[in-house]
């Protein structure tokens, strides 16, 4: 059988464990899709770059980040829902910092892998909500964690946000310390495609759809996953447990207007896209059905 060859990003974090296994259980394979894959350590920000280079065909990323970039005129459509429960985020800082969380997120540098990723955009809305804001001048970019590392260890910087469990080993080996928690408020992971590919294999992409799903919805039933996550991405079995049943994976392609509308929402009282933009164009219209 001629396989359909598509390149999917995403972070090399257990969020997309789902994905992985479709692969590895030849589940793509067998309806016709070879999947390559390309880990983003660099994150959303990474990714809208990417697709906008043409140098991937769909990506699994933030929400707001793909939200933003599309409104932006990234050449891409979110095609689906992926996680849909809130992603938690550690926000961490050098390990003898003394100060409290409000003052180190208002005051200090803030570490981000690139401007738009998700980064740079939850402290931007956790200062919002709190009825604050930050300069442009507080970001400093660092490509990926292990350059927040090394930005923390020599004090060019002093706040750090990352997904809390990802950070975790960090923080209990002493080179990060976590000094607060912020909830995105949506759905954390979006996944997107570009126009291109969307206009040349749609049929492709819905076959991509089902099998992932349907992947999503067997780790979503596994009793033995969060073993498996565990053991895969080194974090401790009780960290898993946490992660797994605190985080619902998408089960289908839809995505309520309700969600976008908040997300863009945030951004424009954020100042990160124009007061004008709304959710017209973000959806692939065959999942709007």
């Amino acid at each position: 059988m001629n396989k359909t060859r598509l390149r999917v990003g995403g972070v090399p974090e257990h969020f997309n464990l789902p994905v992985h296994l479709a692969i590895e259980n030849g589940d793509f394979s067998r309806n016709g899709i070879e999947v390559i894959w390309e880990d983003y350590p660099g994150g959303t920000g990474a990714m809208t770059q990417a697709l906008r280079n043409n140098e991937v065909d769909i990506c699994i990323l933030l929400t707001e980040g793909i939200v933003a970039d599309i409104i932006k005129g990234n050449p891409s459509k979110i095609i689906s829902g992926y996680v849909k429960t809130p992603l938690t985020w550690g926000i961490h800082t050098f390990i003898d910092n003394e100060s409290e969380v409000g003052e180190a997120l208002f005051t200090e540098k803030i570490a981000i892998s690139r401007k738009g990723s998700g980064s740079h955009l939850m402290p931007i809305v956790d200062a919002l909500m709190q009825g604050k804001s930050l300069s442009e001048e507080q970001f400093i970019i660092i490509k990926d964690i292990h350059g927040a590392l090394k930005s923390l260890d020599k004090r060019e910087t002093g706040v750090f946000y990352w997904e809390k469990y990802t950070t975790k080993p960090f923080v209990k080996n002493g080179n990060l310390k976590r000094i607060g928690e912020f909830n995105s408020p949506w759905p954390c992971f979006m996944i997107a495609a570009t126009n291109e590919i969307i206009e040349r294999e749609p049929n492709v992409l819905d076959t991509f759809l089902k099998v992932l799903h349907n992947s999503c919805e067997q780790f979503m039933n596994n009793s033995s996953a969060p073993e498996m996550v565990s053991k895969r991405y080194e974090l401790d079995y009780k960290d898993s447990e946490y992660w797994y049943h605190s985080t619902e994976w998408a089960a289908d392609s839809w995505v309520t207007d309700k969600t976008l509308v908040n997300v863009v929402f945030a951004l424009k009282e954020a100042q990160l896209i124009p007061k004008d933009s709304s959710t017209a164009n973000l959806i692939w219209k065959r999942n709007s059905r």
